[in-house]
């Protein structure tokens, strides 16, 4: 099951997506610039083999909601995510504000 729902936040509308699938539950919010993820994300291979892409993302782990991925600390973030100023132990709204 995939449910999808805007999230009104102080400088835009975001998009909160939870895909539910066998054994874990994937959570994403989104902007038109980036996104931050649930523990699924692969910082990394974003960081180092898709580099060329500038993707913007933070991930955050433990997260079982979309209130808990809003909430939580960001674990880690992607190069061009920093150059916007968000950084890993942010909070996850924090940063979906500065992705707009």
């Amino acid at each position: 099951m995939m449910r999808m729902e805007p999230i009104e936040l102080t400088r835009g509308t975001a998009l909160a997506i939870e895909v539910k699938l066998p054994k874990t539950t994937l959570l994403v919010v989104t902007t038109d610039k980036g996104y931050i993820m649930c523990g699924a994300l692969d910082v990394a291979l974003l960081n180092e083999r898709l580099s060329e892409r500038r993707i913007i993302a933070g991930r955050a782990t433990g997260v079982r909601t979309i209130q808990e991925l809003l909430d939580a600390p960001l674990e880690s973030v992607t190069h061009e995510a920093e150059k916007l100023g968000i950084t890993a132990g942010m909070q996850g709204r924090a940063a979906v504000e500065n992705m707009f």
